[in-house]
């Protein structure tokens, strides 16, 4: 495959144990193009879209038409990644037309070469019905974000042993219903290599150890632009809201100034 050649998820999930694979949200054309640069893997349009770029509370509010919008930008950005949309809030719990018809909005309309779905064992028939269907599925266990209103707060999971069964099981049977992948989010560290090594897809890692067979992080985490919280595991690898802030500080004190324009 040649630097510039967009993976597949057949190529990924050969990427098992291999090359770690890697992974970052993004938003909108810009992110997606800075991304594409980069040479990530995957792109996710993430839901996270709502608490990072919307402004809303969390992942719970962002809707489908959201995703649709958002998911368009990026693709028309053209990176040379995968790229995958989150089936937000509510929509993979619904009967599997409707399920379906999602998934058909976010590839046809939007785009996308993917999704992904948050939930484990109880999905796994509605995500052998999908992959039946032509739509590749990324699955999603431990923290599922659009569970927090149901579970209180944000928590690790994989701490206990039945913790760390329940997440194998649940692994074990998205791999069988036919993720290419799974994502593995705020899980014990020593809890997700135990459930990395229980399946033979790839399984890309947030909050979850270094023993995964990738890592997503969140575009505005790793570029330091968050002005929310941000997670503990989280390592900012640039500070572009300081240069941000410092390029839009010097062009208000020019306009003031009247030092810009020059004539």
């Amino acid at each position: 495959m040649s630097e510039s050649a967009k993976p597949t998820t057949h190529a990924l999930r050969r990427r098992k144990g291999g090359a770690p694979i890697v992974a970052v949200t993004a938003y909108d054309a810009v992110m997606a193009h800075y991304a594409g640069l980069a040479g990530v893997d995957i792109i996710l349009v993430g839901d996270s879209v709502g608490n990072t770029v919307l402004g809303l509370t969390g992942t719970v509010p962002v809707t489908l038409d959201m995703m649709v919008h958002h998911s368009a930008a990026v693709v028309r950005a053209q990176p040379p990644a995968l790229v995958v949309a989150d089936v937000p809030f509510g929509e993979a719990h619904f009967d599997f037309r409707r399920v379906l018809m999602s998934c058909q909005r976010l590839m046809q309309e939007a785009g996308v070469d993917a999704v992904k779905i948050e939930g484990g064992r109880t999905l796994a028939p509605k995500i052998v019905r999908l992959v039946e269907a032509g739509v590749p599925v990324w699955g999603h266990i431990g923290l599922m974000p659009q569970q927090v209103k149901q579970l209180g707060r944000y928590k690790k999971f994989g701490v206990t042993d039945a913790e760390t069964a329940a997440l194998v099981a649940d692994a074990q049977a998205l791999e069988a219903a036919g993720c290419f992948a799974l994502l593995l989010e705020m899980v014990k560290p020593e809890a997700a290599a135990i459930v990395t090594k229980a399946v033979q897809i790839p399984v890309i890692g947030i909050g979850a150890g270094a023993d995964c067979d990738g890592q997503i992080l969140v575009f505005t985490d790793v570029l330091g632009i968050t002005t929310g919280y941000v997670p503990g595991f989280v390592e900012k690898f640039a500070e572009v809201g300081a240069l941000m802030k410092q390029g839009l500080t010097e062009y208000a004190s020019a306009v003031k100034q009247r030092t810009f324009p020059k004539r």
